[in-house]
Order: structure tokens, then C-alpha cells, then sequence
């Protein structure tokens, strides 16, 4: 029987208990320990492994007890891994330490009294797991009480600013070791604090939690953080000079988050779906990890999965529904037009090149015009394909990096247009078309277009709906979209219950240059004619018609009409 397909499930135990298909990643251990560092801090895109790396090293290293302080073994789950199989040294490690093990991924709150409240419940609980010291005689009376107020969530504010140092040294007081920490998506709380205006009470927060727990805790024999940005040292890690930090600039560690090549065919392999490579390939590989060629991991396993069930079934843009995507958005919403030529660009499949400022915070987003690509590129929504040192500043030439991605600028740009037309002021463009005034109309819409992207402009449905969006509430009008009907039907109709009024009749063309604008209007006129659109609505007593042939090319439109 094949493996389940591990979606959504990055607890490591599960996953080895439940039979699921595993990527072995193991040897991130080994990575770890023979660098040596203190703190590290790895930088990915969202679900591109992290939690469950975390989840991972927490199974490996922890001295784990039941709450009764009884000793758990855990090397059931390592059995047949790379890290013991090809480095057995390192099995002196296994179960050797205690460790907190914390996700401030729930602190994604509308205010910071509701994200503060869950990090405390969330500390609470990992207070709770290690209950077990509360029997030992090594831990002071006054000690059990304020481990208690933790494990109660009744301890003060500024407690909590120093809960895991505190935790940390009372596990080291059991054990006999120092702590080993893990913190999994650290910048949520920060990501979620800037979009909901609280951005500088959970700063304040979060460093003195990080300070006290990374900085001066003698009790910490390592710490491993994960998270999509590096946020700067001066407002996260103020003085911590032990800090390494690998981002997906870094050689070191690059194939332990996502899938490389090579793992990604073995997948398809396992599975026999090897014709879907080249495919897989299209959508979800592209991204660059120090000189590491990586595929989005969640993407992969749904794409099998989904496979497996209809080998004929389309790539879907699984990232899409997963992955906050607030910074396409403010992108595309805050573009300038020099922005939004080089967004235009990029989704053309061209490159551009950026200066890279690895230690910014949120607020900068929109104090420099590059950052907010710089967010993009580490946040997974561009790929590098090239970089260079000029005068001790890096420039890193980037695009984007598959056709997942693409879609998912696509659809954004498509949606935010969209809002556009529902907020605009509709009354000028619909009074000009029912007084056959051309020229207004023309002006009017070459006027809005000008705010869409000219990726679009090649599509003759975009055009089609965007007058749809203009003409759809016409005071005393009807709107029939027959588009779909089949070629036998007008684009557009717009039909009074007054049959006084004129029945308004539009077509709709696309030219690939300007000077086909003029024949291609009257193409639609023509077309109009003999087809007899206006036929079925003569049949139900309209006697007034107004023929619209409209012509769109790029950002400029030609009108003509006809009255009968």
C-alpha cells in the first residue's frame, strides 16, 4: 500500500507514526551541530517546510517526559532516517536535552490585546508540557508559584517578557542541561501587527520576549528560529551578537526547506506519475536557495495528490489558498507608474534588478521604493537568477519564479482592476453612451484604462468585462452578458423595460495595433447587421436600436455607432 500524502501536517511524529510519505531532512541535524551556532534564524517562504523542520529537531533532541516526568523514547521515529543510517555519531544526541518548542503562528489577531492574550495561552500550554518539574525539590517555593501564574496565564505583562528565560532555566535546574529553543514563524505576530495598526505595541512585545530568552539566558544551550523575513536587528534583535542568520540568499542549509530536484522526482516516482514532470516543473519549481534549485513543497504534494485522483487534471495555483498574499496587494495598489512598468514587465517573463536590504522592518514597506520588492524576493513571490557586490551592496536581478506565481500576480491585478470599476463614478460613461456622445466615451474610458496593467490589454475578455462592470447598473437599463452563449450573441445588451427607449447593441474587438482600430469597429458594426442581433428584440416590440462597434488596443479604445 503507498504512503498518505502528508497535507497540511507538520507535526514530525504524526507524520513517521502515521505512515505518511516523508522527505528526509534529518541531516539538518547534523548541519546544526556541526556549525555550532548559538541562534540561528532561517528565512522561507510560508509553507515551505518550516514547522515541520522544527517539529523535527524538537523529536531528536528533547529529553521528553509525561507529565508525571516519566522518560519517553523517542528514537522509534528516527529509525531508518539519513541522520542515523548514514551519521550514527550523532545518535548520542537523540533525547539529550530539554526544549521549548513555541509557534507564534496563532498571534494573527484584529488587535494586539487578542494577539497578546493567545501568546499567552500559547506559553501557557508550553509551561503546562513541562509541568513535571513542579516536583522537583530543586525548584525554589517562590519559583512553583510563578511557574504556576505562567501555567494559569494569571502572571503579569512585564512576566511574560521573560516567561521562556524563566522556563528555560528551571528546565535546565531539572535536567542537568541546558535548553535547547525553538520558535516557529516569529514575524506573524509583526506581519499581523503592521497590516491592523498595533505594529509598535507587539514590537515593544516581542523583543523583550526575544532579548531575555536569546540574548542574556545563561540557561540556552541553542535556539533555532524560523520565519519568511529577517526583521531588522535594531527593532527585533537589539545587541544579539550570536545571531546567524540564513535566508535564501545563504549556501549553507539551502536544500533543507522545499524539495530540490532530485526529491521531487523521487517523489513523482514513488507515486508513477513520472509524465507529470515536466509539468510540475512549469508550475512549481524556479526557486532559488543559496545555489539550490527548490520546488514549493506544498504545492508538490497536493499537485501528486490531485494527480493521483485524475491523472488528466490542471496544475492549480495550490499556494494561492494557503499564503497571505496582503503584499501583492499593497503592490499593486500603491504601484507608481514606474512600479507598475516593471510589474508589467515581470509578468511579460521579464527581469529586474534590485538593490536587496535583508534587515527592514514593516514600516519601511513604503519608505524607499524597492523595498517593497525586497519583500516580495524573500517572501517567495520572486526568484533570483542573478547577483552581484557593487561597493558592498548586493543586486540581485530577479523574476518570477513559475507559473503559480504568475497566476497569482494575475488574479490579484485582475481583482484589484475590478474593485476599481465598482468603486469608480459609472454616471459620465453610461450619460455619454445613451447621447451617442463618441468622443466622450472614448476619453472616459482611455482615462481609466490607463490604471489597469497592460498584461491584460491582449485579452478581448478583459475588455468585455470591464464594460460590463461600467455599464451594468444603468439607470432605466438591463445588462445581458451572451458571451457565453456562443457566437450567435451580441457581447453586450443593454435593454430598457421601457420599450420607448432605445435597445443599446455593443461588440467588442481587439486590435494588435492602431491602425487596425478603425476596421475593427466597423467589423463589430457589421457583424451586428448580419447577424440580426437586434432581431429577437424587435420580436419583443423594441423598435430603437443604437449599434456600438468598440475596438480596444492596449490602453486606447475607438468607438463608432449607429442609430436605427
Amino acid at each position: 500500500m503507498k504512503k498518505k500524502l502528508p497535507i497540511g501536517i507538520d507535526n514530525y511524529k504524526k507524520l513517521i507514526a502515521g505512515d505518511y510519505y516523508y522527505v528526509d531532512k534529518t541531516l539538518l541535524i547534523k548541519e546544526l551541530l556541526d556549525k555550532g551556532g548559538e541562534v540561528s534564524l532561517f528565512t522561507r517562504p510560508r509553507r515551505f517546510g518550516k514547522s515541520l523542520a522544527l517539529s523535527m529537531l524538537r523529536t531528536f533532541f528533547e529529553d521528553e517526559r509525561t507529565i508525571d516526568g516519566e522518560k519517553i523514547d523517542n528514537r522509534f521515529f528516527f529509525a531508518e532516517t539519513n541522520i542515523l543510517e548514514n551519521t550514527p555519531k550523532y545518535a548520542n544526541e537523540l533525547g539529550q536535552y530539554p526544549v521549548i518548542f513555541l509557534s507564534l503562528k496563532s498571534a494573527k489577531q484584529p488587535d494586539f490585546e487578542t494577539a497578546y492574550y493567545r501568546l499567552k495561552m500559547d506559553i501557557a500550554r508550553e509551561f503546562e508540557r513541562h509541568r513535571y518539574v513542579l516536583d522537583s525539590d530543586i525548584i525554589l517555593d517562590s519559583d512553583k508559584a510563578l511557574y504556576c501564574d505562567f501555567m494559569n496565564r494569571t502572571a503579569k505583562y512585564d512576566s511574560y517578557t521573560v516567561s521562556l528565560q524563566f522556563l528555560s532555566r528551571c528546565l535546565e535546574l531539572y535536567h542537568g542541561k541546558k535548553t535547547i529553543i525553538l520558535l516557529d514563524e516569529y514575524d506573524v505576530p509583526l506581519e499581523n501587527a503592521y497590516f491592523k495598526n498595533f505594529y509598535d505595541k507587539m514590537i515593544n512585545f516581542i523583543q523583550s520576549l526575544f532579548e531575555s530568552a536569546l540574548k542574556t539566558n545563561e540557561s540556552l544551550q541553542f535556539a533555532v528560529l524560523t520565519g519568511c523575513l529577517r526583521i531588522s536587528r535594531e527593532s527585533i534583535f537589539t545587541g544579539l551578537n550570536n545571531l546567524e542568520i540564513v535566508s535564501i540568499l545563504n549556501e549553507d542549509y539551502s536544500e533543507f526547506f522545499g524539495f530540490t530536484s532530485k526529491e521531487a522526482a523521487q517523489l513523482l516516482s514513488f507515486y508513477g506519475l513520472e509524465e507529470k514532470s515536466a509539468e510540475m516543473k512549469l508550475w512549481y519549481d524556479g526557486y532559488l536557495f543559496g545555489n539550490t534549485e527548490v520546488y514549493n513543497p506544498w504545492s508538490v504534494i497536493n499537485y501528486v495528490k490531485t494527480g493521483l485522483s485524475n491523472r488528466a487534471a490542471f496544475p492549480k495555483p495550490y499556494w494561492s489558498n494557503t499564503s497571505s498574499n496582503s503584499i501583492v496587494q499593497e503592490l499593486v495598489e500603491n504601484a507608481d507608474s514606474d512600479q507598475r512598468q516593471e510589474l508589467e514587465h515581470l509578468i511579460a517573463g521579464g527581469t529586474i534588478e534590485k538593490a536587496i536590504h535583508e534587515e527592514i522592518t514593516y514600516s519601511d514597506i513604503h519608505q524607499a521604493p524597492d523595498n517593497l520588492w525586497n519583500f516580495l524576493f524573500f517572501t517567495g513571490y520572486l526568484k533570483a537568477v542573478s547577483q552581484r557586490l557593487d561597493k558592498n551592496q548586493i543586486f540581485v536581478t530577479i523574476e518570477i519564479p513559475n507559473e503559480e506565481i504568475r497566476y497569482i500576480y494575475q488574479n490579484t491585478i485582475r481583482y484589484w482592476f475590478e474593485q476599481q470599476i465598482r468603486q469608480a463614478d459609472k454616471t459620465p460613461l453610461q450619460q455619454a453612451m445613451l447621447a451617442g456622445d463618441v468622443e466622450q466615451m472614448e476619453a472616459l474610458m482611455r482615462r481609466q484604462l490607463m490604471e489597469s496593467i497592460s498584461y491584460f490589454d491582449n485579452s478581448e475578455n478583459f475588455y468585455h468585462g470591464y464594460l460590463v462592470g461600467m455599464l451594468g447598473e444603468t439607470p432605466e437599463y438591463f445588462l445581458r452578458s451572451n458571451r457565453e452563449a456562443g457566437t450567435g450573441r451580441p457581447d453586450i445588451q443593454l435593454i430598457s423595460y421601457d420599450l420607448a427607449l432605445p435597445a443599446i447593441i455593443v461588440e467588442v474587438k481587439r486590435a494588435d495595433n492602431y491602425q487596425e482600430m478603425d476596421s475593427k469597429c466597423e467589423e463589430a458594426l457589421q457583424q451586428i447587421e448580419a447577424r440580426q442581433y437586434d432581431e429577437e428584440l424587435r420580436l419583443e416590440g423594441y423598435q430603437k436600436f443604437i449599434h456600438f462597434g468598440i475596438c480596444f488596443c492596449k490602453k486606447n479604445c475607438r468607438i463608432r455607432m449607429k442609430q436605427k
